[in-house]
């Protein structure tokens, strides 16, 4: 099995978790961009915001209730970590990692 088919269902198992517990996570990833922000003392708060915004897509009572402003369809430019290629299966990122 090669890391390609390893990574294709590592993507797919966290997929359903996320589908499973997005409310959760998107609690527990707001819960942390909050610390953050504090500790740094604002320095990053337009990039923790749009962590927040992209999470908050994963909670579905959430995403229900309200509805959708204009930044948070400028924060789903991010690239994925993992991308399907032609074939269907995941393919890692290739280049080098944002500071």
């Amino acid at each position: 099995m090669s890391l390609k088919d390893n990574l294709g269902k590592i993507a797919g198992k966290a997929k359903v978790v996320a589908e499973k517990s997005g409310d959760k996570i998107a609690s527990g990833v707001d819960k942390a961009t909050d610390k953050i922000d504090k500790k740094t003392g604002g320095k990053y708060h337009d990039k923790l915001e749009k962590v927040d915004k992209l999470t908050a897509k994963l909670d579905k009572d959430k995403a229900a209730t309200t509805p959708e402003s204009s930044d948070a369809t400028e924060a789903t430019d991010v690239t994925p970590a993992v991308e399907p290629d032609a074939g269907g299966e995941a393919t890692p990122p290739t280049g080098t990692m944002p500071t």
